[in-house]
């Protein structure tokens, strides 16, 4: 049987790094190649993505990131 478990809440990643310097808009997306304005690491590697990627991954990413930089609240400023 297999077990499923529940994402951890992006508040509780290991390491969120509000001290990371910011996005800019060199950032890439790298499902899409928009702008960036979440930075996550899993495995040791970063990983950009725009606002939509990142509200879509979220839940996944919050099961395996390890640092999460989070900048979507910039947007509509």
């Amino acid at each position: 049987m297999t077990t499923l478990t529940q994402p951890r809440p992006l508040d509780d990643v290991i390491g969120v790094e509000p001290d990371r310097e910011p996005l800019t808009s060199r950032d890439r997306c790298d499902a899409c190649g928009a702008r960036a304005y979440v930075a996550a690491t899993v495995n040791g590697v970063e990983l950009l993505y725009c606002a939509h990627h990142a509200t879509a991954y979220e839940d996944r990413l919050a099961s395996v990131a390890s640092t999460w930089h989070d900048e979507r609240s910039t947007l509509g400023r």
